[in-house]
């Protein structure tokens, strides 16, 4: 919302043909906007916090309450359609099966019906419910036993939606069916943050390696440098070697745009400054890199063993314990 902001009030405030008067005008009615879009996003998101706060704790009977009252005053409309995909999610946590793949196929029709009517990406709401509905489907169906048939519709929904947002989110929940046991992607290494030239992944072999999927955004990745400077510790020893990969994302501090000749040295400036306990591992810069990994969750830790095997895939945070428990499995 921030960045949606900041480019409404440089539209108005750029535009040197309007007259004196006019611009104020034009500035009021900006901001009139502005804070109008943002009662509206606020409106949007309560209704799905309170929602997923609901199910996250196995309350649906609240959780249907209130998507029931929400549904009576606006109707079934995008904030909707985010706020009933949590119910999904909240039953697949509780390993209901059923309930959870049930939920996740009317989520996926009333994101389609949406759809008749806009484009995907157009704002937020849709693209976190349909790809809740997708992830929710791949999970339950692996969950019960049937790996391949989720494996199979997830390359399915990914061929539909790989020109939009939520086709990274679907390659990481094929890659975690499928992707351990199989041989590392091979890594981009033409541009790099910090450090060393990287080199190959295949220059790697004969050591394991843990692969590091950090944003400079990212506070999550922030908090997980610490548990990985333990694993270095522990793990170097015996051969362990960290590289870090990341990518631009066209914006720097509170969300302002930036061209790659100014993100990049401030990704650089962020690393020196978060990560320079990592050492002097290699930092590969790229895109490629976070797509052939389907990388949608940062971090994300792989690890791949001396012969290019990744024996784990793992989006989200991890503990030391868990992290150095399959570095010795």
């Amino acid at each position: 919302m921030r960045i949606l902001s900041l480019r409404l009030w440089r539209r108005c405030t750029m535009r040197s043909w309007i007259s004196p008067g006019r611009a104020v005008w034009g500035v009021a009615a900006v901001l009139l906007a502005i804070l109008m879009f943002e009662v509206q996003a606020i409106g949007d998101s309560v209704i799905a916090a309170q929602v997923a706060g609901a199910a996250k704790v196995g309350d649906f009977g609240n959780a249907d309450k209130l998507l029931k009252e929400y549904k009576s005053q606006h109707g079934v409309d995008a904030a909707y359609v985010e706020a009933f995909s949590w119910i999904g999610r909240g039953q697949l946590a509780v390993k209901n099966y059923k309930a959870a793949l049930d939920n996740a196929a009317e989520v996926h029709d009333l994101c389609v019906k949406q759809l008749v009517r806009r484009k995907l990406d157009k704002e937020e709401s849709l693209p976190l419910a349909l790809g809740a509905s997708i992830e929710v489907t791949g999970q339950s169906l692996a969950a019960e036993g049937r790996r391949d048939e989720a494996v199979t519709y997830l390359q399915s929904e990914l061929e539909k939606w790989k020109a939009t947002s939520i086709a990274a989110r679907i390659e990481k929940n094929i890659h975690l069916l499928s992707l351990e046991g199989k041989p590392a992607p091979a890594l981009d290494v033409a541009q790099w943050v910090t450090g060393p030239k990287p080199r190959p992944l295949a220059a790697h072999a004969g050591h394991p390696v843990l692969l590091f999927f950090w944003a400079h955004w990212c506070s999550d990745c922030k908090q997980e440098v610490g548990v990985v400077q333990q694993i270095q510790a522990a793990f170097k020893a015996k051969g362990l070697e960290v590289i870090a990969p990341t990518q631009k994302y066209g914006y720097v501090a509170a969300g302002v745009d930036a061209p790659p000749a100014v993100e990049t040295p401030y990704i650089a400036k962020i690393f020196s400054i978060y990560y320079a306990g990592l050492g002097n591992v290699e930092t590969p810069l790229s895109e490629a890199n976070f797509i052939r990994y389907g990388v949608s969750t940062t971090p994300t830790l792989v690890l791949v063993n001396g012969a290019g095997i990744v024996t784990l895939y793992h989006p989200g945070l991890m503990t030391f314990g868990e992290l150095s428990a399959a570095l010795r499995r």
